[in-house]
């Protein structure tokens, strides 16, 4: 008699399972310069899911381009001097993090995570930090606000950590322009 359980593949641990539902959330996204996707959990519940894009009924980004405004930053050169750097932002777009919370209760965010597909922003780790969420588990960093965002968070006490080592699901991750 053979052992049947011996060929079942090894079980995910809950981190890579919410994050492979935010990478399959990401998956809606229309947008052609970043994919992005939340999942909002207590415990082991799946509460709700979202994804980057335009609002609801209105051409997104694929129908009707992006939105771009021009942004300048003042950022530390390697020498210690402050440089100006010109940025384009798209302006149509409602973040993942965002569109989590719209369609989310507080009343289910309290002392839950958020998975993010991509570390939060400056204004979506504002929101998340006013959510009544604990904790939020990202996968890919995002370096224009990563050490304030960190710092941010930290003093909220709401943990705030990068899943290294992480792989996403085949075909769900679309590359960073």
């Amino acid at each position: 008699m053979t052992n049947q359980h011996a060929t079942l593949p090894v079980r995910k641990d809950w981190d890579t399972y919410f994050m492979d539902i935010a990478h399959m959330a990401a998956t809606r996204s229309q947008c052609p310069r970043r994919h992005v996707g939340a999942v909002l959990v207590q415990g082991k519940k799946l509460l709700g899911t979202a994804y980057n894009g335009a609002p609801m009924g209105v051409d997104d980004c694929s129908e009707a381009g992006c939105m771009l405004v021009e942004e300048y930053e003042m950022k530390l050169a390697g020498d210690g001097q402050e440089i100006l750097v010109k940025k384009q932002r798209c302006v149509r777009t409602i973040h993942a993090e965002q569109n989590l919370l719209l369609f989310t209760d507080r009343s289910d965010r309290e002392g839950s995570t958020v998975y993010v597909t991509d570390q939060p922003c400056w204004t979506c780790a504002n929101l998340l930090a006013n959510s009544g969420v604990s904790e939020v588990v990202y996968h890919r960093p995002y370096m224009k606000d990563s050490e304030k965002v960190k710092a941010m968070m930290h003093q909220r006490g709401i943990v705030f950590r990068m899943m290294e080592g992480y792989k996403p699901p085949i075909g769900t991750e679309m590359p960073l322009t």
